[in-house]
């Protein structure tokens, strides 16, 4: 055999040789193993029940609020149009006559609408009739509206309760539909000028309240 043809016969062994060891290792080398893939994770938002439903949506509702909203809080001025002028109110009044808030210009107005079957609309009514008795040379006025129940009723709840101070009767839940009272109990603050300066959602506490009175007895210190 002459030199060239040795020299290929050479090389053709030897690259049939590397073929057959890189076979082997590929044959006896272990499967990889498959990444998976993490799934997208679905983003979560937690509304507040209070904040994400708005008043117009939910007015007129006779559902009793569990959770109080404070009052001079950020959401207290969406919920209760802060700033603006108080709506009409204009109602029968729990034993004769009429109550119009029109007609108490000039004063401070406290306006609580509410139900007795309540259970904090109940336990406010004591700490309303403190309220009144040390405020009541201020100028104060408070009114309780009932929405959706007879007089007798009321009546009777107020007798228990000793409120000192008027009630009204929203019999169809038009004054609280226009109020936009979403729950009970609810409070509003109006200032002399008829304009609704604080407001507060769900069974309150006498700090509350007293916060709430400060923004309309300007001048008057006023204690829980």
């Amino acid at each position: 055999m002459s030199p060239r043809l040795s020299i290929v016969a050479g090389l053709v062994t030897g690259l049939a040789t590397g073929a057959l060891a890189i076979g082997g290792i590929l044959a006896f080398a272990p499967e990889p193993v498959p990444v998976a893939t993490p799934a997208p994770q679905a983003s979560l938002a937690v509304a507040s029940p209070v904040a994400s439903a708005s008043p117009s949506a939910l007015a007129g509702s006779s559902a009793v609020a569990s959770e109080p909203v404070p009052s001079s809080s950020g959401v207290a001025a969406g919920l209760f149009h802060v700033g603006e002028i108080a709506p009409p109110l204009v109602v029968p009044q729990v034993g004769g006559g009429t109550i119009d808030i029109a007609n108490l210009r000039g004063k401070p107005v406290w306006v609580n609408f509410m139900g007795t079957y309540c259970p904090p609309c109940q336990d406010e009514f004591p700490l309303m009739n403190g309220f009144a008795a040390r405020y009541a040379s201020a100028g104060l006025v408070i009114l309780a509206i009932d929405v959706k129940e007879d007089e007798g009723m009321v009546a009777a709840f107020a007798d228990r309760l000793n409120a000192t101070f008027p009630l009204g009767l929203d019999a169809d839940g038009a004054a609280s539909k226009r109020w936009d009272a979403i729950a009970l109990p609810v409070h509003f603050w109006i200032d002399k000028d008829g304009v609704i300066r604080d407001g507060g959602l769900g069974g309150i506490g006498p700090d509350v309240m007293a916060r709430g009175l400060a923004t309309i007895l300007p001048g008057v210190k006023v204690t829980p």
